[in-house]
């Protein structure tokens, strides 16, 4: 609508007499405003950010097209429809589109050292959080504007703010205003105003500190008339060179952060290998991907009290993050998106987004939009996005610190799930396989982005594993690394699985057992060298990727204490090893419809069963190539031990084809089920089972076990619930009448547990009625 009213009004104000003054009077005026001339019923044709947020070439495209359902496109001529866009990108130009003059170095050491403008403000990742992040301020503001707030912060960009805004045309009107908060128990917090709703506060102290306050906290809040921000002291020259400076400011370059201390906290450090009672601060609550808590407000005798707390919608409908919390803050991602909120409100702290990569650019999941969430440590927030990108963001502003590219060759790669921290790095894998890649993993160095080592999961001709491959197909042989692993603290060793090879279902160019396609690695986490594998299927013929979680448990084994490994995997058995030096001790299959193999032998291998490799006019396999269960949580339960986990009953028609070939298979006698099974550990006995009432394909929501006794999952038919882990008898559930593609996690905040989950475009966090 903003452009259809701009270029209606200059396309004719252009046009007519050449752009004389005299017809934007008579035409445009009566809805546009221009320098103090014409009226407000329509935008104003200066200083408009989303204009100043389009190049020169985007405005002429709009104006030649319009846009579907909104403004009419017009039929100019080359010769009139590029001044006429040059004119309206001119109305609207940035600093940066300016670039002032000055001496922008001698503005830099100003900004850092005696201006003390990094006290407050972070550039590239350097800097402080008590106001917003100026990484892109150059193109965020015009020159004017600029020039003004730096003389008088009590202006936004060249216009009063009566909350006392530090001015920079981003900020909110509420945000970073000046508030005195009386709490009720006598005491009181000053600080800067974040957010705020009927009942909640956001306040940032001046220590850099969240304080997430609702109406039961606090009694009475005064806003300061004074922006927090001074007025700048500067010589003429020192005003010049900072306004250069700060005008070249155009974004955060890719590639690692330089001139930054290469240092984490240790006690950023601790909160991630131990986190506090409450926290959940990794994709899977602890870096040992058992999704278990030792949380137990919420048990099986109050189960039935559950209540909804909060939802908070991103527009994305099959959303497959999980959420993560720390100090009371919750850290969620969709498409190319990460979110802050209050934990116990849902109320938006602040928001990081970039436009989705175009369609043709990547594929699989991630041209999809599937992403799986966040990493944390200490003020930073990682986070993959969908081509493939590593980026860090400071966790209190949301600004961006720094970015790099993840592969470091061509090709399909994207990324769709959450990484890992480990210590004072940070590891992701990617996504692509299915359209011919290379798999790896890499570690950068959380600080900085750095890259501290990478480990193809795919090797190249000579180096180790290549003798399992026979044929050209090992240039992009798959083995994608798109789901988070696990770690164990005591040995060092990171845990990762590896997807299928490619082509999917066609094994002709790529004899032998393709390692380390469809496997869990072992590598030192500090180096990234491999110290064991153990290969699930080798050969692959059906899609079937390892990447289903890696449980690390200590538990009891035939007898004695050991140091376990658990998966169920995609092809229909669940294994046990050990996971010191990747000794196959279990394979014992989690479903029925399983006919590809016999079993497992004592060598760890599959015992294949003859005619069940896919041909070019199909063949009946099971399971299907969605799996016996598939990239969603399970969990063990230490006082049960119990392993949970979301089966499938199903198969597939799977044809020979290089693009990979699968049909379903129907039998109106025996539909395809899911099911909420409870495996013995120690056997991977079905101890018992939940049948589920709709498609499976509806149902990708994992398992959450706690302390409480209970274990959490989604229904097929759209229902969230909690039932005894100790018999699978239902004691709660909640409609969302919403497809499920993500896995509930627990948390607590000021002494309540809550339970939250992703469904469909919305984020639901329960706890017990007060």
């Amino acid at each position: 609508m903003l452009l259809r009213w701009i270029t209606a009004c200059l396309f004719f104000c252009f046009l007519l007499d050449g752009g004389e003054p005299e017809p934007f009077g008579k035409l445009c005026a009566g809805c546009h405003g221009d320098g103090g001339v014409g009226t407000d019923r329509g935008p104003a044709l200066v200083n408009s950010r989303k204009l100043r947020n389009r190049s020169e070439e985007q405005i002429l495209r709009l104006i030649r097209n319009g846009t579907q359902g909104g403004m009419p496109p017009f039929p100019l001529a080359e010769s009139e429809l590029r001044p006429l866009a040059r004119w309206v990108h001119s109305l609207n130009a940035s600093a940066y589109d300016v670039k002032p003059e000055g001496d922008e170095k001698a503005g830099e050491r100003f900004f850092f050292g005696k201006g003390q403008c990094s006290t407050c403000h972070m550039v590239g990742g350097r800097g402080g959080v008590n106001g917003p992040d100026l990484s892109d301020a150059g193109k965020q503001l015009p020159l004017r504007g600029l020039e003004q707030v730096l003389d008088n912060p009590n202006t936004r960009g060249g216009e009063r703010t009566a909350s006392g805004c530090p001015g920079w045309a981003w900020c909110p009107q509420d945000q970073w205003a000046v508030v005195n908060v009386r709490l009720r128990s006598g005491s009181t917090l000053r600080g800067l105003l974040r957010g705020r709703g009927k009942h909640d506060l956001q306040l940032q102290t001046a220590d850099g500190r969240l304080h997430l306050l609702t109406d039961a906290e606090y009694e009475e809040i005064t806003r300061e008339a004074a922006s927090y921000m001074p007025p700048l002291k500067a010589s003429g020259e020192e005003r010049r060179n900072l306004i250069a400076y700060l005008s070249r400011l155009g974004g955060i370059p890719i590639g690692p952060l330089a001139g930054v201390k290469d240092e984490i906290p240790a006690a950023a450090i601790e909160g991630v290998l131990h986190p506090a009672p409450g926290e959940w601060p990794t994709y899977n609550g602890t870096l040992s991907g058992n999704r278990h808590s030792t949380l137990a407000q919420i048990n099986t005798s109050n189960a039935g009290k559950l209540q909804l707390e909060w939802s908070y919608a991103i527009p994305y409908p099959r959303l497959e993050t999980t959420p993560l919390v720390s100090e009371g803050t919750m850290f969620l991602s969709g498409p190319n998106q990460v979110c802050a909120l209050d934990a116990r409100t849902g109320r938006e702290i602040w928001c990081y987004s970039r436009q989705r990569t175009p369609a043709g650019k990547i594929a699989g999941d991630a041209a999809l939009g599937a992403n799986r969430g966040v990493a944390l440590l200490g003020d930073r927030v990682f986070f993959a996005t969908d081509n493939a990108h590593l980026i860090c963001l400071n966790r209190i502003t949301g600004g961006l610190m720094w970015e790099v590219i993840i592969p470091e060759l061509p090709g399909p790669y994207g990324s769709t799930a959450a990484p890992l921290v480990v210590g004072d790095l940070v590891v992701t894998g990617v996504a692509g396989g299915d359209q011919g890649i290379r798999g790896f993993l890499a570690a950068y160095k959380a600080a900085t982005g750095e890259l501290a080592w990478r480990f193809y999961t795919a090797p190249k001709p000579g180096e180790r594993g290549s003798e399992t491959w026979r044929g050209k197909a090992i240039d992009v042989g798959g083995g994608a690394t798109w789901l988070t692993g696990s770690y164990d603290a005591g040995s060092g060793l990171l845990y990762w699985p590896t997807g299928n090879p490619f082509p999917d279902t066609d094994g002709d160019e790529r004899g032998g057992d393709n390692l380390y396609t469809n496997s869990v690695v072992a590598l030192e986490a500090k180096t990234g060298r491999m110290k064991w594998h153990f290969q699930f299927t080798p050969h692959d013929l059906h899609d079937w990727d390892a990447t289903e979680p890696l449980v690390l448990v200590d538990t009891k084994f035939q007898g004695r204490e050991r140091k376990l490994l658990l998966q169920a995997n995609r092809s229909g058995f669940y294994y046990v090893l050990d996971r010191l030096s990747g000794e196959f001790l279990l394979g014992k299959p989690f479903v029925k419809k399983l006919t590809w193999a016999s079993g497992i032998g004592a060598d760890g291998r599959p015992q294949l069963v003859e005619g069940n490799r896919p041909s070019p006019r199909g063949t009946k396999t099971c399971p299907a190539v969605r799996g016996a269960t598939n990239w969603y949580s399970t969990a063990f339960h230490p006082a049960t031990r119990l392993f949970y986990v979301m089966a499938v009953e199903d198969c597939n028609i799977y044809k020979q084809s290089k693009l990979g070939g699968y049909e379903p298979y129907h039998d109106p006698a025996d539909p395809p089920r899911k099911y909420l099974r409870a495996l013995e550990v120690e056997t991977g006995r079905i101890v018992w089972e939940i049948p589920q009432v709709g498609a499976p394909e509806a149902n990708y929501s994992g398992v959450l076990s706690t302390a409480g006794g209970l274990v959490f999952y989604g229904e097929t038919g759209g229902g969230f619930a909690a039932v005894d882990a100790k018999t699978g008898r239902t004691l709660w559930h909640f409609e969302t009448n919403q497809v499920w593609k993500a896995s509930p996690m627990t948390y607590a905040v000021k002494g309540r547990q809550y339970v939250a989950i992703a469904a469909g475009g919305n984020v639901f966090s329960f706890a017990l009625g007060q």
